[in-house]
């Protein structure tokens, strides 16, 4: 007879003391997202705000429209890969294929919901609403138009003098989802691609904030609306911080997850990376925070350097039109570099970020600062603009030339 040996289980155990650690990690989770709603409630006095009710309209309005628009970027996104990989998108479910996300949403409410039997029930469920939370309450903060052009009141939900202050916080809280789902899943594999996930997404985080700080250094403002009345009167702050918005527009992308810095997702590294063992409408709410960041950092670079909901003479300033559609030009181009681009291994991307990404971020804040200093004009930035570009440029071009000299050539092949 064979002995009764006790296999062991997959999952790593967790101890009394490590369940109490990630409930209380939890738990001030929640209790600060409250104080920071209770915090911007307060900031926004500073400014006329609309009745309760129109508020609590407007929210609904923002969350409601980031949900929908994040199933049916599912499908444009799927349909324009479809298109730049010359095969067919979806297009069973209705009509061209319009009712696929509400078929993917059927599907996954009525899936089965699988807990590992080891995990931690409360953290376990807490974590992907965690992400998804923190994901939606930081886009409520971008002015689509002037004062009272909603209906007579303001389109915006808050507007907080320490904005982009505020959109910092919220966005790095949602790191705290990623950690806690992958603890809680008592999986080494889950918990690994937490660790892995959420040292990216911190490393690139440093990044993305020292590249506002020279946006913010020029204007003078961390209030998003006053950022984008600025630009009206002084130009685009693309002409005078073009470094900035290249730094801030490559960290989003590691934000919001997406290719090349998609290593949470890396199915051939780690299985699922931190969300392995969700299911169901779990995972979904997992997907749906990353639509939902990519659709915020998509609002927020032309917002922060392109104007905003305004356009240069000699086009007219048509509310929430021109926004919606540079919104729409930066989803695009994210889908085409997921499209087009290659991922990059764990050490590339951790290198890339702390020895390119903050290195030029920090470099191009302190010249900044200096030239602001001094008293510099803002035609003086746009020159100092061009050189730092130039010279950027000069450094890709010579390593290119060191790498390719550094390849050995095959026999009978001329260079």
């Amino acid at each position: 007879m064979r002995p009764n040996v006790k296999r062991e289980t997959p999952y790593i155990h967790a101890g009394s003391s490590g369940r109490t650690y990630g409930r209380r990690i939890a738990g001030l989770t929640l209790l600060v997202l409250a104080s920071g709603l209770a915090f911007a409630q307060d900031s926004a006095n500073l400014y006329p705000q609309d009745p309760l009710w129109l508020v609590a309209v407007k929210a609904f309005l923002v969350v409601f429209g980031l949900l929908t628009a994040f199933a049916y970027m599912t499908l444009v996104e799927r349909r324009l890969l479809a298109r730049f990989q010359v095969r067919l998108g979806p297009n069973r479910v209705g009509p061209w294929g319009l009712l696929q996300p509400l078929a993917d949403a059927i599907k996954s409410i009525l899936k089965e919901d699988i807990i590992p039997t080891r995990a931690d029930r409360l953290v376990f469920v807490l974590a992907p609403i965690i992400s998804i939370t923190f994901a939606l309450v930081g886009f409520g903060l971008i002015p689509f138009g002037p004062p009272g052009s909603f209906f007579g009141g303001q389109p915006w939900v808050i507007n907080l003098d320490v904005g982009i202050l505020y959109l910092f916080a919220v966005s790095e809280m949602a790191v705290y989802g990623i950690f806690l789902a992958g603890w809680a899943s008592n999986s080494k594999y889950s918990l690994l691609g937490s660790l892995r996930s959420s040292a990216a997404l911190i490393s690139y985080e440093l990044a993305l904030g020292m590249s506002l700080l020279t946006p913010v250094l020029v204007v003078g403002s961390l209030n998003l609306r006053q950022i984008v009345d600025w630009q009206d009167t002084n130009g685009w702050l693309i002409l005078f911080a073009p470094i900035a918005f290249g730094v801030y527009a490559i960290t989003s992308l590691a934000e919001a997850a997406r290719t090349p810095f998609d290593l949470p997702e890396a199915e051939q590294e780690l299985v699922g990376g931190y969300n392995t063992e969700y299911a169901s409408i779990k995972w979904a709410l997992f997907q749906m925070a990353e639509y939902v960041h990519l659709i915020t950092a998509s609002a927020l670079i032309p917002t922060l350097f392109l104007g905003g909901w305004r356009m240069p003479a000699p086009f007219p300033d048509i509310p929430y039109v021109w926004m919606f559609l540079k919104i729409a030009f930066f989803l695009f181009v994210f889908i085409w570099i997921r499209a087009t681009w290659f991922r990059l291994r764990y050490d590339q991307l951790m290198r890339f970020g702390w020895g390119v990404l903050l290195p030029v971020a920090l470099f191009w804040f302190l010249v900044s600062a200096l030239a602001k200093a001094l008293g510099a004009s803002n035609a003086a930035l746009i020159w100092l603009s061009l050189a730092g570009i130039a010279v950027i440029v000069a450094i890709l071009v010579i390593r290119g030339i060191q790498v390719r000299s550094a390849v050995p050539k095959a026999k009978g092949v001329r260079a």
